[in-house]
């Protein structure tokens, strides 16, 4: 069993970062909801506990609040931004709504020695976002850092253990910020940094052989990298008891079907089952525009023809999934409020109860970049490992209109024309995501002295770390120009190609 630093979970956008930081120094970090019993901390064995910023101020009334039994623990805590709020409210300080919102730059001046800022400069750039601040420190507290705004924004009760940060220093605008979440798990967490992909294998390797048994598990294979390094893992694990069904919806890239026999049946000799279902897909997504219609359609489909699969194979005890951490947390409302909703995930239940099939998901507790670590040791291709993410929904969301066959076909010609030269000029892999999409608009063109009236492309590429935020990508110029050029010479029914310059925030990165 590894080391456990316990993340609590108050909302903050950067919950998932915190957790990816302490990974990247190889100790294994587990988010939890930000009111989980002091006592299930204890039970869980955890070596430390951060609390994380949110959106919320101390003094609302629906502000989340944790179990205060944490502090009495003996472990060491960690407070972020709110979680510094949260311990000087919650130990008997002062907190305030500040006459100026601190957000973005500051200056961190360390004032006292700490074992948080050991090998840290006096002076330090940091990422600030707050509205509240501490006014007075809790019996016990001193101050050992300020910045411009707050005298408090470091604080400390070494007999305790408790400390605390106004600033955030997970995120890579806080200078020296990986060198202080070090000090947080090294001096004075004694973490031994010893969780690894390797070792990570071996324990889930025996986790499947003693969860699964003697029974079989059907996995439902997208092509994707979660749903192939899943099936890479459990194949390891378990052999002939895994049967993967891929399921050709008429929704994918040009060569897909065909790539995946090849990989996963002749070259890992997995129990592979392909079902040719692209008719039925597209039957029912006729005339439907609205994105999210498109997928609740696609993902009662794709159960309709797992339950006919599994029936065809007999006997099945398990359905396996690619599900990851981010699509556990993200889905998990915080406070009771559930966040916006943006677009639905398909992958995080949906099962309906009468397959009685019980999941196995060995991926959920990696991050994506966890993930592709895990299929490089399992030795996956790296055009399976490195593969740009796809929906599930495929195509059919960049499709921003009605689906049929021929723009299907439109838009997936002109996808394998963007990927291929992306991949000859040794770019495809350095950006996050380089994709088509389809537009319902018909322009003016000419071509070959005749006028023509054809449909739009347009370019997406981005860049991002985590696809929580994202910039486009800015391509040299003789590149797009090569694209264009061969969209709309070889692809029929184009006749215009646009580039998509949007950032995620305000924009997504797909269009639906």
């Amino acid at each position: 069993m590894p080391q456990i630093i316990a993340v609590l979970d108050f909302g903050s956008q950067y919950t998932q970062v915190i957790a990816r930081r302490l990974r990247e120094c190889q100790v294994y970090s587990k988010v939890y909801r930000y009111d989980t019993p002091a006592s299930t901390l204890k039970e869980d064995g955890v070596n430390g506990i951060i609390l994380s910023g949110g959106p919320s101020s101390v003094f609302a009334d629906t502000a989340p609040m944790p179990d205060k039994n944490l502090f009495d623990l003996g472990v060491p805590v960690l407070g972020i931004c709110y979680g510094l709020q949260l311990i000087g409210y919650l130990l008997g300080g002062s907190v305030a709504k500040s006459t100026e919102r601190e957000y973005g730059r500051g200056t961190l001046t360390i004032k006292a020695k700490s074992p948080l800022f050991e090998g840290v400069p006096e002076e330090i750039k940091v990422w600030n976002s707050h509205g509240d601040k501490m006014t007075a420190l809790p019996e016990g507290f001193e101050a050992v850092a300020r910045t411009e705004n707050s005298d408090f924004a470091a604080i400390e009760n070494a007999e305790r253990r408790i400390w605390g940060l106004q600033f955030h220093p997970e995120v890579f605008h806080s200078e020296k910020g990986t060198e202080i979440i070090r000090n947080f798990l090294f001096n004075i967490c004694n973490c031994k940094g010893d969780w690894t992909m390797r070792g990570y294998i071996e324990s889930a390797l025996e986790r499947i052989r003693k969860t699964v048994g003697d029974s079989k598990v059907i996995l439902g294979l997208s092509g994707g990298v979660d749903s192939s390094v899943a099936a890479a893992l459990i194949h390891k694990a378990i052999g002939e008891q895994l049967t993967c069904v891929f399921v050709d919806n008429g929704l994918l890239r040009k060569n897909e079907v065909e790539a995946v026999e090849k990989l996963f049946g002749d070259n890992f000799h997995m129990n592979l089952v392909v079902s040719h279902s692209a008719d039925l897909f597209l039957d029912r997504l006729k005339g439907v525009t609205d994105p999210e219609r498109k997928r609740k359609i696609i993902g009662n489909t794709f159960v309709d023809v797992f339950e006919e699969e599994v029936e065809k194979i007999g006997t099945v005890d398990f359905l396996a999934q690619g599900t990851i951490y981010p699509d556990i947390i993200e889905s998990v409302p915080i406070g009771g409020n559930p966040a916006a909703l943006i677009k639905s995930h398909h992958n995080v239940g949906g099962l309906p109860e009468r397959m009685k099939l019980k999941i196995l998901e060995p991926l959920d507790q990696l991050f994506k970049d966890e993930v592709r670590k895990l299929g490089e040791e399992l030795g996956l291709p790296k055009s399976v490992v490195w593969r740009q993410p796809f929906p599930g929904p495929g195509l059919a969301v960049r499709v921003i209109t009605d689906i049929t066959p021929e723009r299907l076909e439109i838009l997936r010609e002109a996808d394998a024309i963007l990927i291929e030269e992306m991949k000859n000029a040794d770019l495809y892999y350095k950006v996050w995501q380089s994709f088509a999409v389809f537009l319902p608009l018909q322009t003016v063109g000419v071509m070959g002295d005749e006028r023509t009236y054809d449909f739009v492309i347009a370019l997406r590429i981005v860049e991002s770390i985590d696809a929580m935020t994202a910039d486009w990508a800015q391509m040299p110029h003789e590149l797009l120009q090569k694209i264009s050029n061969r969209i709309i010479n070889e692809v029929e029914g184009v006749n215009r190609v646009v580039l998509d310059i949007s950032s995620k925030p305000p924009s997504t990165i797909e269009w639906e």
